[in-house]
């Protein structure tokens, strides 16, 4: 019954996409653990955490699509989702550094040290176990979706009134975890992490399990996502997006509708923030910042939106224009996502994804045009 439910939305190409991306992720660990350093094979460490961060990124962007491609709500605040699913792993990352601490104390991290905190806050409880801390990491964006959602979509919240009020929370909560007396870093936030599960975090090894975690939720994310979209309610969940008044007009509770894949995606987001931290090696309020949730709406604008593979592909095209004109060109960087914004809007209004379909459909009405 699960099994038929999971594959009932998975097209040929999305089953592909889905083996490409399980490819990806055995592979690239297989090729840096097996292949020796000196083959032209070998996968170096610093490309397999790359790599595992643009995996991250893109279970991002699927969830952002999940929001705004089939239910039209253009969320500018999943990148607080994603940041806080990113705490609770640095929580817990911090709960296992212990006595190896720069001031040696066994149970209070050292900034709590540094601030005279004379005892662990009482929402550090039980993040020394990896099994909590990664169901906070998707309770906790959860709950804060499904505060939001239930007081926004009740009042009928909608467009870009919805849109302004979630870059509001991203900003106030950047801004609230900027603070010191927060107890969760302040503006430096959470890093040093020395081990995960009992493995060094800065073992290749490691960094290869979490490579291939994060290609595996990236899997899991799309199936699950299709076979959600591909259900009788990913199609009345379409059809809010495309005429909500007529389908309150039927009858359907769209508010229902809105908040279940408001707090599914809250999860999906919480568990790319949780992946993203022990391959990075730090969390900071930044990732709050409205510019982040941004860039992740255009990650979906430039693969294609209401595709589900098209937010993977644009995550990694702009991450990875992002890494290598930050390196080449650095001044020149935001002038270019600006750019890259404007050529998507005006010529690729259906992304990379649609792009073949418009060339094909151009072809054909050239065609049609030709004289006999």
């Amino acid at each position: 019954m699960i099994t038929r439910f999971l594959l009932q939305g998975m097209d040929r190409n999305l089953r592909l996409f889905v083996l490409l991306v399980l490819a990806v992720g055995v592979t690239l660990p297989l090729l840096n653990q097996i292949v020796p350093p000196g083959s032209p094979f070998h996968v170096p460490a610093w490309l397999l955490q790359l790599i595992g961060k643009y995996l991250s990124f893109a279970l991002l962007a699927l969830a952002v699509d999940l929001v705004w491609g089939f239910c039209g709500i253009l969320s500018l605040g999943h990148g607080a989702f994603f940041a806080l699913g990113g705490y609770c792993m640095g929580m817990y990352l911090m709960r296992q550094i212990g006595s190896r601490g720069v001031y040696g104390n066994p149970l209070l991290p050292d900034f709590m040290v540094f601030l005279n905190y004379k005892e662990l806050p009482w929402f550090w409880y039980g993040f020394d176990n990896f099994g909590f801390a990664m169901l906070m990491a998707i309770l906790v964006p959860s709950l804060l979706a499904f505060a939001l959602g239930w007081f926004a979509f009740r009042s009928r919240v909608t467009g870009v009134y919805l849109s302004i009020i979630t870059q509001a929370m991203t900003f106030a909560l950047m801004l609230a975890f900027f603070r010191n007396d927060m107890g969760l870093g302040g503006n430096n936030g959470m890093t040093d992490f020395k081990e995960i599960l009992g493995f060094s975090v800065q073992a290749d090894s490691t960094r290869a399990v979490l490579c291939f975690a994060s290609a595996f939720m990236l899997a899991l994310g799309l199936v699950v996502s299709a076979a959600i979209v591909g259900s009788r309610f990913g199609k009345a969940l379409t059809a809010v997006r495309d005429a909500e008044s007529r389908m309150r007009f039927l009858g359907y509770r769209v508010e229902g509708y809105k908040l279940f894949v408001f707090v599914f995606s809250a999860a999906m987001a919480g568990i790319a923030g949780a992946l993203y931290v022990p391959q990075v090696g730090i969390i900071n309020p930044s990732e709050f910042s409205p510019a982040n949730s941004i860039e992740a709406v255009l990650w979906v604008a430039v693969g294609g939106r209401g595709t589900l593979i098209g937010p993977v592909i644009g995550a990694f095209i702009v991450n990875f224009g992002k890494t290598w004109l930050t390196g080449a060109l650095p001044e020149f960087w935001l002038f270019a996502l600006g750019a890259l914004f404007i050529v998507v809007t005006l010529l690729l209004p259906k992304g990379v994804v649609g792009l073949w379909a418009q060339i094909k459909n151009r072809s054909l009405a050239k065609k049609a045009r030709a004289p006999v």
